[in-house]
């Protein structure tokens, strides 16, 4: 026996005493099927999010984040390598961005010169905020005594500027990649407890966390499942305001000659490595300046674009 088309049918709800409404079997409608929005890739989810400037923002950052990664493949000469007898050279069809003070390729440069900058921000941001989130958390869910301890260390500690505690602990232990990326989140964990912790208390007299404390839950449990979910858009802010805090950061020791060494360089070393072409108006000092610049713009339009839209809905909301 032949089944029946139903795929052009109406829908139809029929009820059986003492069971639930259910639809009829062959009267189902032929409705358009919708894409579910979980469906959605997360880059196209962020991007429905954004205003204009946020989607700028956003190109702005993906292009620097690719960069980092294959830019040393598509370098048109070696990093280090000198490709040109003319010094502080200008833009040409073999050196788009000129050339530095020993006839090297800045476009090479400044693409090599990406991974450190972009890579080491990026390791030290997520360092300072992991950690910062983490004591923050304990410093919320914990005894009174806890968090006055742990408040107290931490407001010593962010109460010397990050490029005073960077330049003593470098001076007395000299510069290397590790030593840098521990230097910047040191510099900037303080800055984190207090975000996290600020967050934390105010999550913590919430109905939902008094009913879970009602049941018996422990406290990582309640940190874990109850409060941390609900801090991550504003704490996702805060931990890009720290990349741009970061980049500077790393890019102002670079330039004072206390950042990546030679023969490698990020984009604070090329600029400090060109400054006697900053007179001649050479393009070897003024790419990887406009490089840091851009990074930084583009970073700061994503994340204000980002907390507007977490604004509007939370003020919806209400």
């Amino acid at each position: 026996m032949n089944r029946p088309n139903t795929s052009h049918a109406r829908t139809v709800l029929y009820t059986v005493p003492g069971e639930e409404t259910r639809p009829c079997a062959d009267a189902l409608e032929d409705a358009p099927a919708a894409v579910p929005v979980g469906k959605r890739s997360p880059l196209r989810r962020l991007a429905n999010r954004l205003s204009l400037l946020g989607l700028v923002g956003l190109v702005i950052v993906v292009f620097w984040l690719c960069v980092a990664f294959i830019g040393p493949l598509v370098a048109p000469y070696k990093g280090g390598a000198v490709t040109s007898t003319e010094v502080f050279g200008s833009y040409s069809a073999a050196h788009l961005f000129g050339t530095d003070y020993l006839g090297r390729d800045m476009l090479s440069r400044v693409l090599y010169g990406t991974q450190y900058t972009v890579g080491l921000a990026l390791a030290s941001t997520v360092l300072a905020s992991c950690i910062g989130t983490f004591f923050g958390l304990i410093a919320a869910v914990s005894g009174r005594w806890v968090d006055e301890i742990m408040s107290r260390l931490f407001d010593a500690l962010i109460s010397i500027p990050s490029k005073i505690l960077a330049l003593v602990v470098i001076a007395a232990f000299g510069s290397s990649v590790p030593m840098l990326i521990m230097v910047a989140a040191l510099a900037y964990i303080p800055g984190a407890f207090r975000i996290s912790r600020s967050l934390a208390v105010n999550l913590m007299t919430l109905e939902y966390v008094q009913v879970a404390k009602a049941r018996g839950e422990g406290l990582f449990y309640i940190a874990r499942v109850e409060v941390l979910p609900n801090m991550i858009h504003p704490m996702l802010a805060d931990f890009g305001l720290r990349f741009v805090f970061i980049v500077l950061l790393l890019s102002g020791l670079s330039f004072l000659g206390l950042g990546v060494q030679p023969p490698n360089a990020d984009w604070g070393s090329l600029v400090r490595e060109n400054i006697g072409g900053l007179a001649e108006g050479a393009p070897a000092v003024l790419m990887p300046a406009v490089a840091i610049a851009t990074l930084t713009v583009g970073v700061n339009l994503l994340i204000d674009s980002l907390r507007r839209h977490v604004a509007r809905t939370h003020g919806g909301a209400k």
